[in-house]
């Protein structure tokens, strides 16, 4: 839907009114961005922005109404359009007037480009404002790619540039920066930049390159303390000490992705696929692709006493004095089997 309207923006088909609603914010600022271009690639324009939380949607309407002085079009963008999702009025802090809105849908300025943004999930389809917009408005709804649609998309991202990446590179890519499409942008310009004269993106570049966060090395920790590789359960810990990564938080990150673990085999075992999986536990297909893969045939009476051995950590943490960081390296020490 989103590659069809910008093949018509950029053909100058620009609709007078859009409403972009969802969470994934690369297609919003994508498709404002692309509307920006067009327009000003037959002369600069003006453009004002509001905040919807912070001013009355007539400020917009004024806006929209009021003629260009420098230029035969204006770009009008009101952002967090909250009034279109469920909300208790009374604690709503600015007061729209949304019969006037309506009433504007219909008949809008034809020398303003008026954009509604409304990040949020879910509209709420019962009220009229929100069916008049989706019918006067051009409605698109941001969501983000399901995991093999966002691979693809990586692909056609790097191909751009004039660069090459294979499957594993985009795999790990995915897996490190999330689902995230605005970071994931980010990350493959830095990369193709780093490329220079060459064309091949690797596995090996990207695990050089793109920064890893503190849940993916408490995933690796975790991983090998169940793998019983002591040494390496040790080291990293170690590393993460050395980055003054605070016990007490790894203690709750590692009993968190203990907690991920165990919902994970649950609900395959329940029949459930890996992207069902992801989706009711709201989390990030690939890691649950990694929980899978990195089973380690673990039965799950040893996760709850992992669980039960990282709530000791939690409690000494909190009521012991001494070297804080002991408590923790004492429990990777012992081997999950033997506990």
């Amino acid at each position: 839907m989103f590659q069809k309207i910008w093949n018509d923006i950029k053909k100058g088909h620009i609709a007078p009114v859009y409403l972009l609603a969802g969470q994934e914010a690369y297609f919003i600022d994508d498709t404002i961005r692309r509307i920006k271009t067009a327009l000003e690639e037959q002369e600069e324009i003006e453009t004002t922005t509001f905040d919807l939380d912070e001013v009355p949607v007539d400020a917009v309407l004024d806006e929209a109404d009021t003629i260009p002085f420098f230029s035969t079009k204006k770009l009008v963008i009101a952002k967090n359009a909250s009034f279109l999702k469920a909300t208790d009025k009374t604690k709503e802090k600015i007061n729209h007037d949304l019969k006037r809105l309506e009433n504007w849908l219909q008949f809008p300025s034809d020398f303003s480009i008026t954009i509604f943004v409304a990040p949020y999930e879910k509209l709420d389809e019962r009220k009229k404002i929100t069916k008049q917009m989706k019918e006067f408005a051009l409605y698109l709804y941001a969501e983000a790619p399901k995991e093999r649609d966002l691979a693809v998309w990586v692909h056609n991202e790097v191909s751009s540039q004039q660069k090459q990446i294979d499957d594993e590179a985009i795999g790990k890519l995915i897996e490190l920066v999330g689902m995230d499409m605005l970071h994931l942008q980010t990350e493959v310009d830095k990369l193709c930049r780093y490329l220079g004269e060459e064309q091949m993106i690797t596995l090996q570049l990207v695990e050089d390159l793109v920064a890893k966060t503190l849940e993916q090395d408490a995933f690796k920790l975790l991983n090998a303390y169940i793998a019983g590789n002591t040494s390496v359960s040790i080291s990293i810990y170690h590393d993460l000490i050395r980055q003054k990564q605070e016990p007490i938080a790894l203690v709750a990150l590692l009993a968190s992705q203990v907690r991920l673990m165990s919902n994970v085999y649950y609900l395959l075992s329940k029949g459930y696929h890996a992207q069902q999986i992801a989706k009711t536990l709201r989390v990030n297909p690939y890691r649950v692709k990694r929980i899978i893969e990195d089973r380690n045939g673990i039965a799950d009476h040893y996760l709850l006493k992992a669980l039960y051995g990282l709530s000791e950590v939690d409690l000494q943490l909190k009521t012991m004095t001494g070297r804080r960081e002991r408590y923790l390296e004492l429990f990777l020490l012992r081997p999950l089997v033997t506990q």
